[in-house]
Protein backbone atom coordinates (compact mmCIF):
# COMPACT_ATOMS: atom_id res chain seq x y z
CA UNK A 1 0.00 0.00 0.00
CA UNK A 2 2.29 2.53 -1.16
CA UNK A 3 1.79 6.00 -1.53
CA UNK A 4 -0.24 6.42 1.68
CA UNK A 5 2.32 8.61 3.28
CA UNK A 6 2.89 10.23 0.03
CA UNK A 7 -0.81 11.48 0.06
CA UNK A 8 -0.98 12.27 4.44
CA UNK A 9 2.50 13.96 4.58
CA UNK A 10 2.06 15.95 1.10
CA UNK A 11 -1.35 17.25 2.42
CA UNK A 12 0.18 17.80 5.81
CA UNK A 13 3.02 19.91 3.93
CA UNK A 14 0.85 21.80 1.57
CA UNK A 15 -1.08 23.39 4.60
CA UNK A 16 1.67 23.86 6.79
CA UNK A 17 3.45 26.11 3.91
CA UNK A 18 -0.38 27.70 2.78
CA UNK A 19 -0.42 28.68 6.15
CA UNK A 20 3.12 30.15 6.07
CA UNK A 21 1.39 32.70 3.79
CA UNK A 22 -0.85 34.08 6.39
CA UNK A 23 2.92 35.07 8.16
CA UNK A 24 3.90 36.54 4.18
CA UNK A 25 0.60 38.60 3.93
CA UNK A 26 1.00 39.88 7.89
CA UNK A 27 4.94 41.21 7.42
CA UNK A 28 3.68 42.94 3.66
CA UNK A 29 0.43 44.05 4.96
CA UNK A 30 0.53 45.18 9.07
CA UNK A 31 3.57 44.63 10.56
CA UNK A 32 5.19 47.66 11.86
CA UNK A 33 8.66 47.26 10.06
CA UNK A 34 6.05 46.33 6.53
CA UNK A 35 8.49 49.10 4.21
CA UNK A 36 11.96 47.10 5.49
CA UNK A 37 10.06 43.92 4.74
CA UNK A 38 8.98 45.06 1.10
CA UNK A 39 12.34 46.24 0.33
CA UNK A 40 13.62 42.78 0.85
CA UNK A 41 11.12 41.35 -1.85
CA UNK A 42 14.17 40.00 -3.52
CA UNK A 43 16.90 39.12 -1.19
CA UNK A 44 17.50 38.05 2.22
CA UNK A 45 14.70 36.39 4.16
CA UNK A 46 11.91 37.33 2.82
CA UNK A 47 12.93 36.15 -0.52
CA UNK A 48 13.72 32.76 1.16
CA UNK A 49 10.86 32.19 2.96
CA UNK A 50 8.74 33.30 -0.34
CA UNK A 51 10.77 30.38 -1.53
CA UNK A 52 9.99 28.03 0.93
CA UNK A 53 6.42 28.73 0.84
CA UNK A 54 6.00 28.29 -3.02
CA UNK A 55 8.06 24.97 -3.07
CA UNK A 56 6.32 23.76 0.14
CA UNK A 57 2.99 23.87 -1.36
CA UNK A 58 4.55 22.20 -5.11
CA UNK A 59 6.28 19.84 -3.08
CA UNK A 60 3.49 18.49 -0.90
CA UNK A 61 1.19 18.47 -3.77
CA UNK A 62 3.50 16.37 -5.81
CA UNK A 63 4.06 13.96 -2.99
CA UNK A 64 0.30 13.81 -3.08
CA UNK A 65 0.21 13.30 -6.76
CA UNK A 66 3.05 10.55 -6.09
CA UNK A 67 1.01 8.89 -3.56
CA UNK A 68 -2.25 9.04 -5.52
CA UNK A 69 -0.20 7.64 -8.59
CA UNK A 70 1.44 4.80 -6.22
CA UNK A 71 -1.79 3.57 -4.83
CA UNK A 72 -3.54 3.55 -8.23
CA UNK A 73 -0.74 1.78 -10.16
CA UNK A 74 0.11 -1.76 -10.52
CA UNK A 75 4.04 -0.85 -10.12
CA UNK A 76 6.05 -3.65 -7.98
CA UNK A 77 6.79 -2.92 -4.34
CA UNK A 78 10.26 -2.46 -4.13
CA UNK A 79 10.17 -0.36 -6.73
CA UNK A 80 6.92 1.85 -5.71
CA UNK A 81 8.09 1.61 -2.32
CA UNK A 82 11.66 3.50 -3.54
CA UNK A 83 9.61 6.13 -5.26
CA UNK A 84 7.58 6.89 -2.08
CA UNK A 85 10.54 7.62 -0.01
CA UNK A 86 12.32 9.44 -2.59
CA UNK A 87 9.36 12.03 -3.28
CA UNK A 88 9.16 12.11 0.49
CA UNK A 89 12.92 12.89 1.08
CA UNK A 90 12.23 15.83 -1.13
CA UNK A 91 9.92 16.94 1.10
CA UNK A 92 13.53 18.08 2.43
CA UNK A 93 14.09 21.05 0.00
CA UNK A 94 11.30 23.10 1.63
CA UNK A 95 12.83 22.35 5.15
CA UNK A 96 16.04 23.26 4.07
CA UNK A 97 15.02 26.61 2.74
CA UNK A 98 13.71 27.59 5.69
CA UNK A 99 16.64 26.21 8.06
CA UNK A 100 18.95 28.01 5.60
CA UNK A 101 16.71 31.47 6.05
CA UNK A 102 16.38 31.04 9.78
CA UNK A 103 19.30 29.62 10.88
CA UNK A 104 21.70 30.17 8.28
CA UNK A 105 22.47 26.30 7.91
CA UNK A 106 24.01 25.49 4.74
CA UNK A 107 21.82 24.21 1.93
CA UNK A 108 22.28 20.48 1.92
CA UNK A 109 19.44 19.39 2.54
CA UNK A 110 17.68 21.98 -0.28
CA UNK A 111 19.52 20.42 -2.90
CA UNK A 112 19.27 16.30 -1.42
CA UNK A 113 15.71 17.09 -1.45
CA UNK A 114 15.12 18.78 -4.81
CA UNK A 115 17.43 15.71 -6.25
CA UNK A 116 15.25 13.09 -4.38
CA UNK A 117 12.10 14.35 -5.91
CA UNK A 118 13.53 15.14 -9.29
CA UNK A 119 14.46 11.37 -9.42
CA UNK A 120 11.12 10.53 -7.73
CA UNK A 121 9.31 12.21 -10.28
CA UNK A 122 11.07 10.71 -13.12
CA UNK A 123 11.24 7.15 -11.68
CA UNK A 124 7.53 7.61 -11.74
CA UNK A 125 7.09 8.48 -15.39
CA UNK A 126 9.31 5.58 -16.36
CA UNK A 127 7.04 3.18 -14.45
CA UNK A 128 4.06 4.56 -15.68
CA UNK A 129 5.11 4.29 -19.10
CA UNK A 130 6.24 0.96 -18.82
CA UNK A 131 2.75 -0.07 -17.54
CA UNK A 132 1.36 1.01 -20.69
CA UNK A 133 3.77 -0.72 -22.46
CA UNK A 134 3.37 -3.78 -21.08
CA UNK A 135 -0.23 -3.85 -21.57
CA UNK A 136 -0.03 -3.39 -25.32
CA UNK A 137 2.28 -6.79 -25.58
Amino acid sequence: MEGRKNVGWGFLFLGLFMASGFFLGYMHDIAPQKEQWIAQYASGTHFEIRMAHAHGGLFGLLDVAVGLALLALPIPSPRARWISWLALAGLLMPIGILLHALFALPPVLVFLGGAAMVVATLWLGSEALRLRQAARS
